[in-house]
């Protein structure tokens, strides 16, 4: 039985949790870990963990601790995951590895230095049934060579006061820019940014155009404050045809004169078939400590910081900027895949 630790007890770390207690055969939650040691003893109590803690360097340390699911604030993830990393602990960490491109480059030194991979980084659309139906249409022939994808991420409102456009770029748009790599099997060379002018003080739509090495285009959207729901498409177009995600909306409403879908508040919902696809690979790989295929590593937490940052810098400057990568270290040249 594995024995698993969850730095960060907050929104993402309770769904960890009972995607733990619930979902993982060959699995316990050990240990619960937040500086809020009520908030932390809560989904202890809820998820039937053993134990709780508000210090998560000791928790790391436990003997009786075999990974680790890092929930914790983002600039968290890379100390945390350089620790594990220290302690030969197979790790599960939220995205970003870092917004930073040389905080990725030290986690990717310790790795190297440990001559294997420990961090398996939480971009969860990987592991969602439409990607994968979408990456099997291209890598099949079915749509032919792929020419463009189209993709847009709406949220109801922006989850703070301060946020900027920036901000959209380096923490929302992360997600598109790892599945869009995944999907493509490709690398981006430049990215350019937009953004239209709203009638209030709101956080405008950021609009991006970014070229592969494959001289493909992509495009992403990221509204923050569609207001009507959370949102997420994408259109892979070849030059066969094209394929596209569908919203999954479970039900339909028929009344007075006039048919409706909902729209979920967030991302929780659309994903945690996901969430718990990714969790169940991430077990196989502390068991078998083989890396999955699918998973997504530290190089692609430092290609996915190093396209946020050119994109900032495209959002305010106006101009196009390279997007350029240090040489693939040969630790994360090959993936091994687990059988599913």
């Amino acid at each position: 039985m594995t024995r698993l630790a969850i730095i960060g007890a907050g929104l993402m770390g309770e769904d960890h949790a009972r995607i733990v207690a619930n979902d993982l055969p060959g699995a316990t939650l050990q240990v619960v870990c937040d500086m809020d040691i009520a908030r932390a003893r809560r989904v202890a109590d809820a998820c039937g963990s053993k134990d709780v803690s508000s210090d998560p360097e000791a928790t790391l340390a436990r003997a009786d601790v075999d990974a680790v699911i890092v929930a914790s604030p983002d600039f968290t993830h890379a100390p945390l995951s350089k620790a594990c990393i220290a302690l030969r602990k197979p790790v599960l960490s939220e995205k970003p590895l870092s917004q930073s491109p040389a905080e990725c480059l030290e986690v990717m030194a310790a790795e190297q230095e440990a001559g294997r991979r420990f961090v398996q980084l939480g971009f969860m659309r990987r592991f969602d049934k439409s990607y994968a139906e979408m990456r099997e249409a291209l890598t099949s022939g079915k749509i032919g060579r792929a020419l463009m994808m189209h993709n847009f991420h709406r949220n109801v409102e922006t989850p703070a006061a301060d946020f900027t456009g920036a901000m959209a770029i380096t923490n929302s748009a992360p997600h598109e820019f790892d599945v869009v790599r995944y999907v493509l099997a490709t690398e981006f060379t430049a990215i350019s940014a937009q953004q239209p002018k709203r009638s209030d003080a709101r956080v405008a739509p950021v609009f991006m155009v970014l070229e592969t090495a494959d001289n493909q285009l992509v495009t992403i959207e990221v509204n923050n404050n569609a207001a009507y729901g959370y949102d997420v498409r994408a259109e892979l177009v070849g030059e066969a045809g094209s394929i596209a995600l569908n919203n999954v909306a479970y039900t339909r409403t028929d009344m007075k004169l006039a048919s409706s879908t909902r729209y979920d508040s967030d991302w929780r919902g659309r994903y945690h078939e996901a969430y718990v696809q990714q969790n169940r690979t991430f077990l196989r790989f502390v068991e078998t400590g083989k890396f999955p295929l699918i998973g997504s590593d530290c190089w692609d937490g430092y290609c996915a910081a190093i396209v946020a940052e050119a994109g900032a810098k495209a959002l305010a400057t106006g101009l196009k900027q390279p997007v350029t990568t240090i040489a693939k270290p040969a630790l994360y040249a090959a993936k091994e895949e687990l059988a599913a």
